[in-house]
């Protein structure tokens, strides 16, 4: 079928039209203008904001720069840039300077947005390292100004050039000249080695995924969607893109520290989500219920054995029964009622991506009633390749292909994609599209999986981040430190094996946790570093460690660790912006700790 009626810029177009007055874009927090905007209020600010961008010279394809929080704005300004035929190049709030200004200068970027007196203070440094910048616009109005072509964006879309009679009839030209073959954005990879490459999607790319997402998800007109995964990566504003194309009131959240905050007061229907975000939830449900009384604890673990009973039924993989029903609805009553209303208590469907979920925690989800849907996609496919969907949930998958995508297994059961979600290529990079894209079209994701009978695709491996130890056994590391990393106590944890004789890891305590379990157990310490050294504190995670890893295989296991005081962070240069560990920075950072781990057993 032709794509065309799905150009993104049209199907935004079709909601302001068919609904002025309800709610488009909601600020959490914010007030004024930006609390909340109406659809006829979301149609005048992009088209005011087209009209001055194209007042600033901003010819058909030259590309504009986004960074900042998730924010309303950031949206009006995105789709403002796509009126004008323009390509938008997000970057990461918590991107260093120089990580900006590599992608800054790769791109040739012309006008750069960005939010609040930090991002502004960058912008300024930035423009100076930039010379493709002509213009900075700044989203927050307190923000002082230093320079002529540096505008407030609240001012602009006040200015006589917003009105202009010849910049509308410009804007309506670029508009009626639209086509699916545009490039609409260029995102630039997270780079966990080497330099970040800029993906290239077009219209086709976000048509395709719109068109394909109407045939898995039931989504009404007017359901809220907390943009709460920052926009500046593929899943948070590939789901915007599609939740506004189909009429949602997407709510942003800036400061993701209060998403407990704003899930109870949105009380949202749907909510993209990465594995970590469930695994902390899960974490706290567990860690309160471990303190209950006997009990309930009794009655908690009943409830979801219950529920996964009833789960299995409602798959069609199990045959129910009147006192399983009885149970079912008496568990909801008892305990499913309250755990949901952790999470709003009114979600239709949690989208899950970006790495893989233990299927322990998938497990307790779907037993509790809370639709979590794994999905597996790139950067490179427009998101989204696979999915699950309400009717088909199979734990450990990532549910089936996309209907108008292919996908088959390669060389050492590499998956390949083929389809109208995958990229263009790499910006300036021909090289690397060569080695990405084969000559029928099909991309190599890197990554390992099967498919079973019914369809549904299992990721086993990261091809090449398998770890191969001396003793010639191959293990996935984001399989071992999914297993552990599901534990409270731990927040962040980096598995070594390759080359060595049995797997190690380095280990990031959840404080907040550790310090509550130290202070009930009454250790006295005086600094973070001697409570990690503690012996107390060096068994308990001992003990937890064999608890969690009972599933793995035993050269799986992590036989050794260490407890480190401080995070690791993008500004150490440690992690991508998408959490992804940088495993070489980390092993040169902590080389001594790593090589003490296996100094010990060599020397006895």
């Amino acid at each position: 079928m032709s794509l065309t009626q799905y150009h993104i810029i049209q199907l935004l177009q079709q909601q302001w039209q068919a609904r002025p007055d309800a709610i488009a874009l909601e600020g959490f927090g914010l007030t004024g203008r930006w609390a909340q905007v109406s659809w006829q209020a979301f149609a005048n600010i992009t088209e005011k904001m087209a009209k001055v961008l194209l007042s600033f010279n901003l010819d058909v394809q030259d590309k504009t720069v986004i960074l900042a929080q998730n924010i309303p704005q950031w949206t009006c300004a995105d789709i403002a840039s796509l009126m004008t035929r323009s390509v938008v190049v997000p970057v990461y709030p918590t991107s260093t300077q120089e990580q900006a200004a590599y992608i800054i200068n790769d791109a040739g970027a012309k006008i750069l947005f960005v939010n609040d007196l930090a991002q502004y203070q960058m912008a300024c440094a930035l423009q100076a390292q930039c010379p493709s910048i002509e213009q900075i616009i700044v989203f927050d109005g307190s923000v002082a100004l230093a320079a002529d072509n540096h505008w407030h964006f609240d001012a602009l879309l006040d200015t006589a050039l917003a009105q202009d009679a010849e910049l509308k009839a410009e804007l309506e030209q670029r508009l009626a000249d639209k086509n699916l073959d545009d490039l609409l954005t260029l995102i630039y990879t997270s780079g966990t080695t080497g330099e970040p490459k800029g993906v290239m999607l077009d219209y086709r790319n976000i048509a395709s995924t719109v068109h394909q997402h109407d045939q898995k998800l039931a989504f009404t007109q007017g359901d809220v969607s907390l943009a709460f995964l920052p926009l500046s990566h593929v899943f948070e504003r590939g789901w915007s893109f599609y939740a506004l194309a189909r009429g949602a009131h997407n709510v942003y959240l800036a400061d993701t520290n209060k998403v407990k905050e704003a899930i109870a007061e949105v009380k949202p229907h749907t909510l993209c989500v990465v594995p970590r975000f469930l695994e902390k939830v899960y974490s706290a449900v567990y860690d309160k219920v471990g303190k209950a009384p006997k009990g309930r604890q009794r009655l908690f673990h009943w409830a979801v054995a219950v529920g996964a009973r009833q789960f299995e039924v409602s798959q069609g993989r199990s045959r129910g029964n009147p006192w399983l029903a009885l149970q079912y609805q008496l568990a909801q009553k008892l305990v499913f009622t309250k755990l949901r209303q952790v999470l709003g208590g009114r979600l239709k469907f949690m989208p899950c991506g970006g790495a893989a979920l233990d299927s322990k925690v998938a497990a307790f989800f779907h037993a509790v009633g809370i639709p979590v849907l794994s999905g597996y996609g790139m950067t490179e496919t427009t998101a989204t390749v696979t999915c699950q969907t309400l009717d088909n949930c199979v734990n450990g998958s990532n549910g089936r292909v996309l209907p108008d995508l292919e996908i088959k297994l390669g060389a050492d059961n590499e998956i390949l994609v083929r389809g109208d979600t995958v990229m263009r290529g790499y910006y300036n990079r021909p090289a690397e599209t060569a080695e990405a894209l084969d000559a029928d079209g099909w991309l190599r994701t890197g990554d390992a999986g099967q498919i079973d009978a019914n369809g549904n695709l299992f990721i086993t491996d990261r091809i090449k981040e398998l770890m191969k130890t001396s003793n010639g056994k191959y293990i996935a590391p984001q399989r071992v430190e999914g297993t552990v990393g599901s534990c409270p106590f731990i927040e962040q944890v980096a598995i070594v094996a390759d080359a060595r004789n049995y797997v190690t890891a380095l280990i990031v305590p959840a404080f907040e946790a550790l310090e509550h379990w130290a202070r009930e157990k009454g250790l006295k310490y005086e600094s973070p570093m001697e409570l990690l050294r503690h012996s107390y504190v060096v068994e308990h995670f001992e003990a937890r460690l064999k608890t969690m890893q009972q599933g793995l295989a035993g050269f799986e296991q992590i036989k050794k660790f260490t407890l480190l005081p401080e995070a690791f962070s993008m500004e150490a240069g440690l992690i991508t912006p998408t959490m992804k560990l940088r495993r070489k920075m980390i092993y040169h950072k902590y080389a001594q700790e790593i090589n003490a781990m296996y100094a010990t057993a060599a020397s006895r």
